[in-house]
């Protein structure tokens, strides 16, 4: 396939951000990233060049059983980026580079650390806290709390995205602490 001149900068721009978070994402946090966050693509821009990437196996899709895909880079996008790297704009390089280095590891947690709340028919909230595997859709950890408010819940499911680590590692030494 070969790329229209038009959009021949927005898929280079696209691979240069997958390149530099350096996690795979998302559609959303694509859309979040490019569109929402910044104003590097308009939103059927960013999607005409996801698919058009995906399709000569420049951005790799990986599919998860009851979740969305996540996208990364291939060996052969990384080529072609370095190839064409100059092509987009200096100041938005370095804009996407500040921006990956800022907010990478909040995009890793979100995908690792997941929690949710429903309420009881007791009126209570039931809370679950999950820690994934990196890069899997394997849980390593899965927590059921059960807790008296909607507002302990709210507090509970936003504390945990910081939190995880910390407590799997607590309960991790814990259990084996001989």
């Amino acid at each position: 396939m070969e790329f229209v001149q038009d959009n021949t900068i927005q898929k280079i721009k696209l691979l240069f951000v997958l390149e530099r978070m350096e996690i795979p994402l998302t559609e959303n946090n694509l859309i979040d990233i490019c569109t929402s966050s910044n104003d590097w693509f308009t939103y059927l821009d960013l999607k005409e060049a996801l698919y058009e990437l995906i399709e000569v196996k420049f951005i790799y899709e990986n599919k998860f059983e009851n979740e969305e895909s996540r996208y990364s880079i291939t060996f052969d996008g990384r080529t072609c980026l370095s190839h064409f790297l100059y092509r987009i704009p200096k100041d938005i390089r370095e804009k996407i580079v500040a921006y990956a280095q800022e907010n990478r590891m909040s995009y890793k947690r979100s995908q690792e650390y997941l929690s949710e709340y429903s309420k009881n028919q007791d009126g209570s909230y039931s809370v679950t806290l999950k820690i994934k595997e990196p890069f899997s859709s394997n849980s390593l950890m899965t927590l059921k709390l059960k807790l008296p408010t909607r507002q302990s819940a709210l507090e509970t499911t936003k504390k945990w995205t910081e939190k995880a680590p910390a407590i799997y590692e607590h309960i991790f030494d814990t259990l084996l602490d001989s």
